[in-house]
């Protein structure tokens, strides 16, 4: 028998260990940005040409949810600066490129592309986006190694936004 009750609206809970976010409460851009982070994925892992792969990923069950004008943007925006990306990352990394996951590898391209060029998307978006898309996709801490990288990078990408924000509230749990 389960311990679990069914949610007023009658919808079983979120399984343990799920971001708790149904499927049905994406948005647009968060799936744009998983297709992106997946033809990403093929293009370094297999150096699939941009064109291939995004004819490729269109075909995919759901991509007619997801905002195929961002996908196009992160897609050939990313490969296309790859260099310029890797070169905005590398020096926050504790380690050589080419030791990052190809996810990770991919989330950084992502979260540096949206801090530089869609500037519609608070900082804050961003980074929780791409820690949501390491979490989803990639190794077990690589959520946290992603939010450290990115975290910088948006300090340096967008420092007004950055300092402009508030600082977030440490909750310490009292002594006993």
């Amino acid at each position: 028998m389960s311990t679990e009750s069914p949610s007023p609206a009658g919808d079983q809970r979120a399984p343990s260990g799920s971001t708790g976010r149904k499927a049905a409460d994406k948005s647009a851009r968060t799936r744009a940005r998983e297709f992106a982070l997946q033809a990403i994925y093929q293009h370094l892992v297999g150096r699939n040409a941009a064109a291939d792969i995004d004819a490729f990923t269109r075909d995919l069950a759901g991509f007619h949810k997801a905002d195929s004008v961002h996908f196009d943007a992160l897609l050939h925006g990313c490969i296309a600066q790859a260099a310029e990306l890797d070169a905005l990352v590398t020096p926050r990394l504790d380690r050589p490129l080419v030791e990052l996951s190809p996810i990770e590898h991919g989330v950084l391209w992502i979260g540096a592309y949206e801090f530089q060029h869609c500037l519609d998307v608070p900082w804050r978006v961003v980074l929780n986006e791409c820690i949501e898309l390491a979490k989803s996709f990639g190794g077990t801490d690589g959520h946290k190694y992603v939010n450290g990288v990115l975290h910088q990078l948006a300090a340096q990408l967008r420092p007004a936004e950055v300092a402009a924000a508030p600082a977030r509230a440490v909750v310490r749990k009292p002594t006993p």
